[in-house]
């Protein structure tokens, strides 16, 4: 795309699209404007240090915002100039980046390499690079990083070398833990930011690649349930002494309707269908998505007030956000229920154990649940209301009847 002199205006007046592409200076040849599709634009020079024959070098000249367009076309040109003389930029500018340390590379790869990702994704990334990553590796120089650097990084974080609990302005409370599958996922995330690092010519290959990680068992408990039934004695235990009762709330609605905890501890009252009985998330882990809930959330919700005029339902109490409630009191409710090492997402997991074992498809769990991502979940936008609407109220009645110590169902356990 090329048009007249690349001015203020004409950037501005760019348009994002579900493809990257580069809008030309039409007065300067090999000065344009690099337009992604998660919004970033930057002004960028191409030229060859040889004949047609040589191969294209690109250099980014800066971000859009932070340079004018009058500076990045001097720049342009002094580039594109010196090409000619031989010099190549681009190999120069790979040499000093070699240099970095992997704390700058860490922060260029949340600035640049994760355009396809979601935010939420991008803020568990960057949680990860700071708690883990960093206080591990941000020191050592991306060219000095070797397997046995990973190695020993993966033992340090499944040891808890980095786990800490420590008050936080923003949180209230910030809970890092260690251990085999903590590390197994950040592993993952720095092959990531490997692969990124050797796109961008920071390394010549990727130190994670070949890295045996630990079996990430993630996703594999599930509760009985006579297990439910203690948890559910500990709950009604926790709420009679005075525990908070939005956390309390948040934890039966997690169990009742298998969602995930930000999408409960978020969601607001625009969010909340009562009378028809859904969810009507704007965003997810998985995208945009409705959840049908079943009667026994429903009453939760509906024991629900509005507090100071708060979109939210369950809006931060005393400046601590709920999450970090949420958290506190479920480790209470667990080691007194006697699952010290259970996690909230582990009641999701149990909410399709229990679907399987009244015999409701697959298809039909995967629907409530949105395990798959918004493309694939609307696969199941065929399937009439009445089939999903009844297994969303058949399962939270199962789980509320084990929570009540019924024995009535027998939970399969169910394999990720």
């Amino acid at each position: 795309m090329a048009a007249g002199r690349i001015t203020k205006r004409t950037v501005d007046a760019l348009k994002v699209t579900d493809k990257e592409y580069v809008h030309w200076d039409g007065e300067l040849t090999g000065f344009g404007v690099r337009v992604r599709p998660s919004g970033s634009r930057s002004f960028i020079a191409v030229y060859r240090t040889g004949g047609r024959n040589t191969p294209l070098r690109k250099v980014t000249i800066g971000a859009v915002g932070k340079i004018e367009a009058s500076f990045a076309r001097n720049e342009a040109q002094r580039i594109i100039r010196q090409s000619e003389l031989g010099f190549d930029h681009a190999s120069e500018k790979a040499k000093a980046r070699a240099e970095m340390t992997f704390s700058k590379v860490c922060d260029l790869y949340l600035a640049e390499g994760c355009d396809t990702k979601k935010p939420s994704t991008i803020a568990t990334d960057k949680g990860r690079i700071e708690r883990h990553i960093k206080p591990l590796l941000g020191k050592k120089r991306i060219g000095e990083i070797t397997r046995t650097d990973i190695e020993k990084f993966m033992r340090d974080v499944a040891n808890g070398k980095t786990a800490t609990d420590e008050r936080t302005k923003a949180r209230g409370r910030a809970i890092v833990e260690g251990g085999k599958g903590t590390a197994t996922r950040t592993v993952g995330l720095l092959g990531g930011i490997m692969t990124f690092a050797v796109s961008r010519q920071l390394r010549a290959d990727n130190p994670v690649r070949g890295v045996k990680r630990y079996p990430d068992k993630k996703g594999e408990t599930f509760l009985s349930p006579a297990d439910l039934a203690k948890l559910g004695m500990a709950l009604a235990e926790m709420e009679t002494e005075g525990a908070n009762p939005s956390a309390i709330a948040i934890i039966r609605l997690l169990a009742f309707t298998g969602a995930r905890k930000n999408e409960i501890a978020s969601l607001k009252w625009s969010e909340l269908d009562l009378e028809r009985g859904y969810l009507r998330l704007g965003d997810s882990k998985t995208g945009a998505k409705v959840i049908p809930i079943g009667a026994p959330a429903r009453e939760v919700f509906a024991a629900q007030s509005a507090i100071n005029n708060s979109p939210y339902i369950f809006p931060a109490s005393t400046g601590e956000d709920i999450g970090a409630v949420v958290y506190r009191v479920w480790a209470k409710v667990k080691t007194r229920a006697g699952f010290p090492k259970l996690r909230l997402h582990d009641l999701r997991h149990s909410y399709a154990s229990m679907g399987l074992a009244r015999g409701d498809a697959l298809p039909v769990i995967g629907a409530i649940l949105g395990h798959t991502d918004v493309k694939t979940t609307s696969r199941y936008a065929h399937l009439a209301d009445d089939p999903v609407r009844q297994a969303a109220d058949g399962i939270s009645e199962s789980i509320k009847a084990a929570l009540t110590q019924s024995r009535s169902a027998v939970v399969v356990p169910l394999k990720s």
